[in-house]
Parts: structure tokens; C-alpha cells; sequence
């Protein structure tokens, strides 16, 4: 048989496989029929042989370029064809991780990712580099940014896996998500087929993995973030690091819960577990949270300091209707969720933004009725709108319209408006859930064929003129009757007037970077993905997903400035039974436009004091913001004996009364020259506006220490003019 041709060229005989299975009862049987496909696709007179990767093609995780025929060469391989926004992408990862946990490239398989974009932001390799650092992606990844091996296979929709011989030689499609078992099947099957062939090698692959060299940051990808009514807590999905933050408006710290690594458990906040958590709601002191991996809803009791499941049941689920008590309801990939009102009871509903089904679903609060629903009992989870098809169209009744991965929520609750406003990421559309009939109506973005998944771009209009590129979170301002979106991979914020239907450009370039301190029309974002409005409506938080970063937006003064995370440690203070509390808050790295000054060496001796005067004056008409942790601190790098017993950080009160920094030097020093580092933070205000700057600067001092007596006492004045 000539085997020529990519996918299609394989498919009778994986039709012919896949229907023989569906008949097959034992395990033995099913392994009997897979290595009899086997032995038909490997007996044919030519390979049906899969393209090299091309030496051009950009790599991640790996130490260069790999090639099919050279380095993999005795390997079963399974080419994962992929785009990181595809939310069944991104289910059948787990299946992957298992895999890999069970073959390695030792036992003769490798895992290779075939990055295939759908949105141009998709093609840029760094933004691919942050998606495998999100989705802990820890095999090879190509960046097939073209599609080049995606045509030439003739591949057709995401995800498809394609697993390939130790000759390169295709041997099975698997389309779609929900195939673990067979994946398993296939795999263990190749590798026995061949090692009893000898093609089989068990040489290692060069691995060099993105994530060990990402510095430490206080943030890791965080996706959404709210604030409470007070204003005062922030609430933020510290979805890298698989926790949830409570930080006060200047940023301190006030609760850990959960994280580092995921996982999937209740209990104390300390020992609480999460997987890559999304959607976040406060109300008084109970937080809810899409745990969008462990296909949860959780629910945060600040007073109790406890973490309770009340949706899910950890794994993901099929069902599209629901309609049980929610820690029995099977839901998938949660990604936001919002309060909402059950007739004239506030708050009591928990809408979901249920990105895995391509659907909203509510759970109930309390007892009540959903829009044009019946009586429902309080726990019960069910769905409300989406038909389940992956689609963008719109209904006057709620089961018939269509989703296409809702991913943000947000909630107008007074007339004229009185819906749901829902970022549905894959359409590239914001759209309007009806609260009173649960009608899905079309507001910005997208096309009007609902199957045209593909009308994305960056432009300001109205309504369907307007365009957009995958949006991740919508935000209410009730104030000004605005929408507010996080239009994600244009690294935008927009805004909306949902009465005249005009979608423009609030802030954001549209260059993928981290500009911060300026106006809106200058600073920039990378991939935000979460966004609120606190309800005086001064503040706009936006998760600035990939910049690791809550961005702070003064809607008064046009200004963006970045919410400092100020940590204790690793665990709550108060939360956490080993913990103890240092005397000083770690601070935050310097931001990239700090100055950092090179200060002439200075020759000292063992013994003598050194004092330093921080002379730092704000702009004209600024003052320090008091409430906000100001201060300096000392740091000598590979020479940490020089601070020992010292006072290494203190807080800045007041920059008209220079603080003077002592340092005396050991009797006995370790080394003859070392460099003192002394960094200030501040935080000044504009008096004539609520603008306020977080600043920080270095100033570096070396040190040569002889061994001769230089005196007593030396001053250095450390000046500088913010």
C-alpha cells in the first residue's frame, strides 16, 4: 500500500480501529486489536512518514532546535497540536502530565507540543513561553506559528494528538479531548510493539526548562482580582502560585490561603489547596472561587479561616444541564464568578462563568427562582444559559444561545440594563444575559454568523463593528454606566457604552510590555486577564496577567500605577502554625525604571562606622503617602557577614527629615572589598489630584577595606530628586 498524504491518509484504518474497540470487552481484547492496527500500519510497503519540525521553527524547553529523523529517531512520539487559549487544549493537559509520569524519553517516549496559533497574539514567542509557564508545560514545544506542520498533516481542529513510530511513521489520530483511556492504550501498546522489534532507544533529549530560570516575583500569572464594598481588600487569583491573596489597598498582605503547588484540598487556610484558581467574589467576609482546574467552586470563610467545596466534585465533568446539589454536580472549568439576586433576595446567586461547557451556569445561595425558572433549593448548581455548543449565538431563549468559552462576568442590576455581562473569550464578543427572561443578546465584538469563531481584531466602534481579541474579563462601573474589558491578547483595556453600543480604547498601547507610572494612553499590559471596578468608582484593578502584576488605573487622573504586594513570608501570618513574623516586610523588587547609581568607591577599616543621610525629595506639589510602607534597607550581596547584628531596614517617615543610615563595620572583616547596596521605596501622592507613585532607587556603594585605621566615623550624603 502506498502511503502517502497526511491525516486523511490515515483514516480508514483508524475508522476501522476505533469502531472495532467500541465492540471489544476486556483489556486483553482491546490490546489485541491495537497491536493488530499495528501490524497493518507498520507492514505497509511505505511509511505514511509525518514532515520534519524544520530547523527554522522557534523552540521552548528545549537546548535548540529538535529534528524528528535525527534526535527522536527511536522514539514513540505524540505531537500535541495545540493553541494556548483553547480551553480543550488546555482539559486534555492532565492527561499529558500523566503520560509523561509514566514514560519518560528513557523508556522510548516523548511529548511534543505543536504550537498552532488561531489569533496572531498567539504567534509571538513570548507570549508562548508564558502559556507553558501557566499551563506548567514541561515537554518540547514548537512554535509552528505558520501552520506549517499543521497543513502539511492536514490537521483540522484543536486539540488533535498524533502518535508516531520510532521511524517517524504515523500510527494514530486522537481529535478532541475526553480520550484518556485510548491515549494510554496507544502509547503502551507503540512501545511494546517496538521494543520487541529492537527500534526502540532510550537516549535522553535535552531538556531546558523556561520556568527554572523565571525570577521569583510576589505574583505568579494572576487572572482575576476583586475588591470588597469597603474598597479596603483587594481580593486576588494568584493563579501561578495556586492561591488566593487578600491584600489591604496599600498592598500588605492580610491572608494566604493556599499555594504554593496545586492541589485539591479543604480545610485551614494553611493547609487549603487550589489548582490554578480564576474567578474570585467577595461579600462580607466569604470569598467564592472558580478553582478552575480542580473544576471546583470553593468558598473562602475569612472569619473562620477555613476553605469549604460547595460545587464540583474535583474532576471534570460532561453534563450540560446539572440541576443537582453542588458538591454532587460535575461541573468543568469554572473561570469567573459573580454574585447576582433571586428575585428580591440580594446576593443569592453565584453565577458561573463555566468555560469548559461553553455555558453560564448559577449556583444557588439560598432558596429562590432563577429568571422565568422554577423553585430551587439552596446548594443546587445548574445550568442557566448556553446550549453547550462551542458558538456565538444569540437567543431570546437562554438554552438555545451559544457560547464559545465565557471566561468573565460581570453584573448590571439596575434598569435599564438589569443582565449579566459576559467576556466570551473564543468569539471575541462581550455579550448581555437578560436577568429577566435570561435572553443572550450580542453587545460588542465578533460577527453575526454564529458559527464564525474567527472575527477577532483591534478596533474601536460600535457594536459588531468594533472588534476584539480574545477578552477575558468585563468589569461594571456603576457610576458612570461603563463597561470596562480586559480585551486580552491586543494587551488593552477597553471601555463600553452599553446605551450607544461604542467600544474604545481606555489604556493600553497595544504593545505586549510593562509600562507603569504614566497615563493610560502610555502605559501598557501583557495578556491581562481579570479586571474590577471598586465602588466609589476612583479605582480600576487589572490582573496584568503576564507582567505578574495588579495595575492600579485612576479613572480621575488617567494614571496607572502597579499595587505593591508587600509579603511577610510565605504563609499568613496568621494562619499559619510555624510561622513567625520578621521585624522587617520583605519589599518588593525595585520596578525596571528605578535608577540605580553607582556611588566612588570608598576606602574603609574594620571597626569604623559608616553613615549614610538619604536625602530623596518628591516632585513640586506631591507629599508622602503615610499609610503606605515607605522605607530603605541595606543588602550586601555574596557579603551578608557585613550586616550581620545591624538594622538592615527601617521606615521612611518623612523625607524633610533625612533618615541616617548606621552601618559599623566588623573588628574582623571577611574580605577586602565587598559593595553595600542601600534601596529606598516611596510612596508620594499628587496634592492636586488622588495620583499616586510607587518610586524606588539604588544606590551602590563599593567598599575597599584595608587594614590600616581610616578614622572614626565617614558620612556619605545619598541625594536624589524624584
Amino acid at each position: 500500500m502506498a502511503a502517502a498524504g497526511g491525516l486523511p491518509a490515515l483514516l480508514p484504518a483508524q475508522t476501522q480501529l476505533d469502531y472495532a474497540l467500541l465492540d471489544a470487552v476486556s483489556p486483553q481484547e482491546k490490546e489485541n486489536l491495537v497491536y493488530q492496527h499495528l501490524r497493518k500500519v507498520d507492514g505497509w510497503e511505505r511509511d505514511l512518514a509525518a514532515p520534519d519540525f524544520g530547523g527554522d521553527l522557534e523552540w521552548l524547553n528545549t537546548e535548540g532546535p529538535i529534528s524528528l529523523y535525527k534526535d527522536l529517531c527511536g522514539k514513540v512520539v505524540v505531537l500535541d497540536f495545540f493553541t494556548y487559549c483553547c480551553i480543550n487544549c488546555m482539559h486534555l493537559l492532565p492527561d499529558l502530565h500523566a503520560l509523561e509520569r509514566k514514560y519518560s524519553d528513557k523508556d522510548g517516549l516523548l511529548i511534543v507540543g505543536v504550537h498552532s496559533a488561531k489569533f496572531p497574539n498567539e504567534k509571538v514567542l513570548d507570549n508562548i513561553k508564558s502559556a507553558v509557564l501557566r499551563y506548567n508545560i514541561t515537554h518540547p514545544v514548537v512554535n509552528d506559528a505558520d501552520g506549517k506542520l499543521w497543513h502539511e498533516l492536514e490537521v483540522s481542529c484543536w486539540p488533535t494528538l498524533v502518535i508516531l513510530g520510532p521511524r517517524g511513521n504515523m500510527l494514530f489520530s486522537l481529535v478532541g479531548e475526553g480520550h484518556t483511556e485510548k491515549l494510554f492504550l496507544f502509547a503502551s501498546i507503540a512501545l511494546r510493539f517496538y521494543k520487541e522489534k529492537g527500534q526502540i532507544k532510550d537516549n535522553k533529549i535535552a531538556i531546558k526548562l523556561y520556568k527554572d530560570s523565571l525570577p521569583p516575583s510576589p505574583l505568579l500569572f494572576p487572572g482575576k482580582v476583586t475588591v470588597d464594598s469597603s474598597g479596603n481588600r483587594v481580593v486576588i487569583a494568584d493563579t501561578g502560585h495556586n492561591r488566593i491573596l487578600v491584600v489591604q489597598k496599600n498592598g500588605q498582605i492580610v491572608h494566604t490561603i493556599g499555594g504554593p503547588n496545586s492541589g485539591r484540598r479543604d480545610g485551614r487556610f494553611s493547609e487549603a489547596a487550589f489548582s490554578s484558581p480564576q474567578g474570585v467574589a467577595i461579600k462580607n467576609n466569604i470569598i467564592y472561587v472558580a478553582d478552575t482546574e480542580n473544576h471546583l467552586i470553593r468558598k473562602i470563610d475569612l472569619e473562620l479561616k477555613v476553605v469549604t467545596t460547595v460545587a464540583g466534585i474535583g474532576i471534570q465533568g460532561m453534563d450540560k444541564e446539572g440541576g443537582t446539589k453542588g458538591e454532587e454536580q460535575p461541573i468543568s472549568s469554572p473561570w469567573d464568578v459573580v454574585f447576582g439576586n433571586s428575585g428580591t433576595q440580594e446576593d443569592a446567586v453565584l453565577w458561573v462563568a463555566m468555560a469548559g461547557t461553553h455555558q453560564i451556569w448559577a449556583l444557588m445561595l439560598e432558596c429562590g427562582k432563577l429568571p422565568k425558572g422554577s423553585d430551587l433549593k439552596k446548594g443546587t448548581c445548574l445550568r442557566f444559559a448556553g446550549s453547550g455548543n462551542e458558538e456565538n449565538r444569540n437567543n431570546a431563549y437562554p438554552h438555545k444561545a451559544g457560547f464559545a468559552q465565557p471566561s468573565g462576568l460581570s453584573l448590571a442590576s439596575e434598569e435599564p440594563w438589569n443582565c449579566l455581562f459576559v467576556a466570551d473569550s473564543e468569539s471575541s464578543t462581550v455579550r448581555m444575559v437578560s436577568l429577566k427572561d435570561g435572553a443572550v443578546k450580542h453587545l460588542v465584538g465578533g460577527e453575526r454568523d454564529p458559527l464564525n469563531l474567527f472575527a477577532f481584531g483591534d478596533v474601536d466602534g460600535a457594536g459588531i463593528n468594533a472588534k476584539l481579541q480574545h477578552p477575558l474579563g468585563v468589569t461594571w462601573d456603576k457610576k458612570r454606566k461603563l463597561l470596562y474589558i480586559a480585551d486580552s491578547y491586543n494587551h488593552k483595556i477597553k471601555v463600553v457604552d452599553p446605551k450607544m453600543k461604542n467600544c474604545a480604547t481606555l489604556a493600553g498601547t497595544g504593545d505586549a510590555s510593562n509600562v507603569t507610572g504614566s497615563s493610560f494612553t502610555e502605559s501598557t499590559f501583557n495578556e491581562p486577564g481579570g479586571l474590577c471596578v471598586e465602588g466609589n468608582g476612583c479605582l480600576l484593578y487589572v490582573a496584568d496577567t503576564n507582567n505578574h502584576q495588579i495595575k492600579v488605573l485612576d479613572l480621575e487622573t488617567k494614571i496607572v500605577s502597579m499595587l505593591p504586594i508587600l509579603t511577610t513570608e510565605a504563609f499568613d501570618v496568621l494562619d499559619h502554625p510555624l510561622a513567625q513574623k520578621p521585624n522587617m516586610a520583605s519589599l518588593p523588587k525595585l520596578p525596571k525604571s528605578a535608577p540605580n547609581i553607582q556611588l566612588p568607591s570608598l576606602t574603609v577599616s574594620p571597626g569604623q562606622t559608616l553613615q549614610f543621610l538619604l536625602r530623596l525629595s518628591l516632585p513640586e506639589d506631591s507629599e508622602l503617602n503615610e499609610e503606605a510602607p515607605n522605607s530603605w534597607f541595606l543588602t550586601a550581596e555574596g557579603n551578608e557577614w557585613l550586616l550581620q547584628g545591624q538594622t538592615s531596614s527601617a521606615e521612611i517617615k518623612d523625607v524633610f527629615n533625612p533618615p541616617l543610615i548606621h552601618l559599623q563595620l566588623p573588628s574582623s572583616c571577611q574580605s577586602s572589598e565587598a559593595v553595600l547596596s542601600i534601596r529606598a521605596f516611596l510612596y508620594y501622592c499628587s496634592k492636586e489630584s488622588s495620583a499616586c507613585m510607587m518610586k524606588g532607587i539604588s544606590f551602590n556603594q563599593p567598599l575597599q577595606i584595608a587594614s590600616t585605621n581610616q578614622g572614626s566615623t565617614v558620612q556619605v550624603e545619598l541625594k536624589y530628586a524624584f
